[in-house]
């Protein structure tokens, strides 16, 4: 399959569509082969329709998710994201961008069960559809049974790019309402390093022994972030696997 490939200099080397052989062209594959066999970028290529007059729509597809990082990561990117690159108008953006909140909605829905939460990583993988693309950070409480199942989850703060504060008894006062045993708290950097600030550490410290008070536990305390900013690849980052709870 031709693509535009980067040449040794980090420049794009376009194939252009009239260059291709008709079978190989995405819409082509498409029709014959179904999606599943189709790269990243040739589905990309069937959204975008057209490129730019320089660049053609498959050199364009390429060039989107080699400066996301990957084609996941488009679900973070904003309509000024898409339209900085010569090809994307604003209509285009608009559409792009309504593709990604399908995707992540179908993910959040998808995660509508009871899990049982025995693992930091399993947190981590629930959440992540959810904070995917947020420009501020939020604070979630998840309030379990005996078996670390999940009974509720409760959106508590909202703040600002910068902060989310949150205190004890708007937590809690989740809990106690549910019933809970135990809870996990959580909230996302949207900078995706999932790194802890001494704001965090404080709040976290609060929680644990407010949880003492009301006899509900504070099982853990994860901050969400993404894999590629984080720089243990985790994604995650979970006191209690810090040893700090």
């Amino acid at each position: 399959m031709n693509e535009p490939l980067p040449d040794d200099n980090g420049a794009y080397r376009a194939v252009r569509l009239r260059e291709m052989a008709v079978n190989e062209r995405p819409q082509e594959r498409l029709e014959k082969l179904g999606p599943a066999p189709l790269s990243d970028t040739e589905l990309l290529a069937m959204l975008l329709r057209s490129g730019s007059r320089d660049l053609d729509v498959m050199s364009l597809s390429s060039r989107i998710i080699n400066e996301a990082g990957s084609v996941s990561e488009l679900i973070r990117w904003s309509e000024e994201d898409f339209m900085r690159l010569k090809g994307i108008g604003k209509v285009k953006a608009l559409q792009l961008i309504a593709v990604m909140e399908i995707a992540r909605r179908i993910l959040v829905q998808k995660n509508d069960f009871q899990p049982r939460f025995n693992s930091p990583e399993l947190a981590y993988r629930y959440f992540r559809p959810i904070v995917a693309g947020l420009e501020v950070e939020k604070f979630w409480v998840l309030c379990l049974n005996r078996k670390n199942m999940l009974m509720k989850k409760v959106e508590v703060t909202s703040g600002t790019a910068s902060s989310s504060l949150v205190h004890p008894r708007e937590v809690f006062r989740e809990a106690i309402r549910t019933g809970a045993l135990s809870i996990i708290g959580v909230h996302n950097h949207p900078s995706g390093d999932p790194s802890p600030s001494s704001a965090d550490i404080q709040v976290t410290r609060q929680l644990r022994e407010a949880g003492k008070t009301v006899s509900i536990d504070l099982l853990d305390h994860i901050i969400v972030g993404s894999e590629t900013s984080d720089p243990n690849k985790q994604g995650y980052y979970s006191f209690k696997e810090a040893g700090f709870l």
